[in-house]
Formats: structure tokens, C-alpha cells, sequence
């Protein structure tokens, strides 16, 4: 065992829809190469309420830890089944507000500070930028929306005073989610206030994405105007959506975005809400977390209106990956207030989708504009081109 800490959130447990433990004073262990655990103390433990097996134990379903100097835990806590026992953390709202709480299933990929401090390129020489790697169970490989992220974050480093107005990135290989990545940016002309770098994302000898940014000081209105947001219900009227990434609030407009490939069909549009609850005041990295989300959902956006597709598919029936995304940013971009994401597939064919996407903020302001081509093919278990996971 590797350092108990105190988990930071409020824990519970569920078996069915009873509440059998609740605890702020639970402990997250965490050991190389196995399952973090959630340990939560005895006496926060409803051991009433739980069914009793023919030696009146807990038929299994939690177990003393080091309660008597036995076991690989602190003394004086109970670790419950992962598999019959729901364990899970309650996430506070950004803003205090009771409405914007969420719930997620416990162990959780990590924090929105965790997915910052990845976004964050770092300098690696010049005209280079590398990420920080994070020991990833839950990842095969790195998003495509997460390199572009981290493309956005290094170009606005590279040409300081302007941000990124738009952007393109082609995923041409997997990358493994536990080693870094370097940016390698190539400035491809540099006048009064445009900026225009190509990007080359490498992990190793390997090319994994390559892409054109063009960063703007930007300019007094001339004109304008903007496409109107959708007319969906706001954020709290929405049920939240956990995706493991604790300090990230994700509400699915109707909930419409699900794994079920039984699910009631629909039109091939999805809206989401998503709000982080800390971001640095920085700029680059308000834009490189909207950017981020852009591969989550375009994918089910398309398979919404056919009957018996399903993300649940993906990388079992199914061959599904983000080839490329274009996005256009058209202000600057507050990603700890909530952005209403908009998704609408205009396309599918030839194992290929296309997804014609906006980012609204709450008052309907247009924040981005972005489109997605990905791919979507019957599974071939050897020799599938580009059958990675870009898109979970």
C-alpha cells in the first residue's frame, strides 16, 4: 500500500437505492498497478442495512480493514465490494449552488486540476513544448480533442498578446496516455497581428497528430452577428452526466447521450453543458479545456437516429475514432462558467461521420465554432486502421 490520503470529497456507498455508509472522513489508497480503493471508517458504516449472510456477516459485501492490526489498511475502516456496492463521491458545485452537485462512481480518472496540469505544456527546447504523462488505467490512448488542447495552449505560449482564432488537427497515430508528448511548433509567418504555426505532435519517433493554428491580437468590430444558441433547457434543469473527472460538471440536455445501443432513437444532435470548477486565469488554458471536450460526443451525435448502434459498440462491433477536428474560437473563453455544446451530425456514410458543432456560454453568446470527421466502421480485430480510442 502507497500513502493513504484523505479523500477530499464526500463519500458514500449504495447497494440498490439504500445508502449503507456516508463519510467525510473516508481514505483513498492507492497502489501501483491495482484498483484505488475508498475506505470509509466503521463507524459511518449502516451495517443494519445491510443483508446478513447464515454467520450474520455482510453476505460478503464489506470487510474490516486493520481493525485489529490485520489486513493492508488503516485500522478502523471497511472497504466494500466494488462490484455489488456503488461507492461514490460527491462533487460540489462550482458556484456553491446545490443544484450544480454531482455524483461520481468511484475510482474517478482524476481531477479537473489533473486534466489542467496536462493541458498545460511546459517548455522543452525551442520552439517545443512537452505534457506531463498520468498514469492512465482507464485510457488506452490519448483523445484527439486533447491534443488539440494542448496544441492551442502551446501556440498561444509561442506568440504571446494573441490567442488562437482557429485551428485544424489531423490524428494520425494512438498515443499512449503514460508518456508525454512533445509540441513541436513551426512559425509559418509572423505579421503585425497574425500569426500563423504549424504543429507536428510526437511522442518518441512516432507522429501522432499533426496541425495549422493562426492566432489573432484581434480587432474593433466592424460588424457583428452570431447564430443564435439552441432553445434546450439551462444547465440545472438537466440531469449530470459522470464521465470521472471529479471538479468537471458535465448536464446532458434530455439525456440523450448514453451507451445503450437499445436507447430510443432520436435526431443526430447532442447538447451538453459542462463547466470546470477551477481554472487558472489564464487564457490559453480556458480555450485549451473547451477545445478538449470537442471529441466526447460528435460520434453519438450520429449514431442517435439508427436502430441497434450504440457506443457500447465502439471497439467491440464497432472500429470508432476522431481522424481530425477544425475549430474556430470567436472570443475569449470562460471554461469555469458553464458552455453549452451543441452537436449536429450532417453526415453519415462510407464509414465516415461529419458533425457541424457550436459552444454557446449560458447567455447565449457564440464562444467557438467547430467541426469533427471521424470514422465508423465494422470492427476489424487485426490490422484496423486507426482503431483507437479518440472519442471515449
Amino acid at each position: 500500500m502507497t500513502g493513504p490520503r484523505r479523500c477530499e470529497f464526500a463519500a458514500r456507498a449504495r447497494l440498490g437505492g439504500t445508502v449503507v455508509a456516508e463519510s467525510h472522513d473516508a481514505v483513498v489508497v492507492e497502489e501501483p498497478g491495482r484498483q484505488a480503493a475508498l475506505l470509509f471508517p466503521v463507524a459511518d458504516v449502516r451495517f443494519d442495512l445491510l443483508p446478513a449472510d447464515a454467520d450474520g456477516g455482510a453476505a460478503g459485501l464489506v470487510r474490516a480493514v486493520d481493525a485489529e492490526g490485520a489486513g493492508d489498511g488503516p485500522k478502523g475502516f471497511a472497504a466494500f465490494d466494488p462490484d455489488r456496492i456503488a461507492v461514490e463521491l460527491v462533487d460540489p458545485s462550482a458556484d456553491g449552488d446545490a443544484r450544480g452537485e454531482s455524483v461520481k462512481r468511484f475510482p474517478v480518472w482524476g481531477d479537473a486540476a489533473h486534466l489542467i496540469d496536462i493541458l498545460d505544456v511546459r517548455p522543452g527546447g525551442e520552439d517545443r513544448y512537452t505534457s506531463v504523462a498520468r498514469a492512465d488505467r482507464r485510457r488506452s490512448v490519448v483523445e484527439g480533442s486533447q491534443m488539440l488542447g494542448q496544441a492551442i495552449v502551446a501556440a498561444d505560449r509561442k506568440a504571446p498578446g494573441r490567442r488562437c482564432v482557429s485551428a485544424h488537427m489531423v490524428f494520425l497515430r494512438p498515443a499512449d496516455p503514460t508518456a508525454s508528448l512533445a509540441f513541436e511548433l513551426e512559425e509559418l509567418s509572423a505579421g503585425r497581428t497574425f500569426s500563423a504555426l504549424g504543429c507536428e505532435v510526437r511522442q518518441g519517433t512516432t507522429r501522432c497528430a499533426s496541425g495549422r493554428l493562426l492566432l489573432d491580437a484581434t480587432a474593433p468590430d466592424v460588424m457583428r452577428h452570431a447564430v443564435t444558441a439552441p432553445a434546450v433547457p439551462g444547465p440545472y434543469e438537466c440531469e449530470a452526466y459522470d464521465m470521472s473527472v471529479t471538479g468537471r460538471d458535465i448536464r446532458v440536455v434530455a439525456d440523450a447521450y448514453t451507451d445503450d445501443s437499445d436507447a430510443s432513437l432520436g435526431p443526430p444532435e447532442l447538447d451538453a453543458w459542462v463547466r470546470f470548477r477551477r481554472v487558472p486565469d489564464d487564457p490559453a488554458l480556458h480555450a485549451g479545456l473547451l477545445a478538449q471536450f470537442t471529441g466526447h460526443m460528435a460520434i453519438a451525435a450520429a449514431l442517435r437516429p439508427h436502430a441497434g448502434l450504440g457506443q457500447d459498440q465502439a471497439h467491440r462491433t464497432l472500429s470508432t475514432a476522431i481522424n481530425a477536428i477544425a475549430i474556430s474560437f470567436h472570443r475569449e473563453v470562460r471554461a469555469d462558467r458553464w458552455m453549452l455544446y451543441h452537436h449536429h451530425s450532417t453526415f453519415a456514410g462510407d464509414g465516415m461521420t461529419h458533425a457541424e458543432c457550436r459552444v454557446h456560454d449560458e447567455q447565449g453568446a457564440l464562444l467557438a465554432s467547430f467541426t469533427v470527421d471521424a470514422m465508423v466502421r465494422t470492427f476489424r480485430p487485426r490490422g484496423a486502421a486507426m482503431d483507437e480510442r479518440n472519442a471515449l
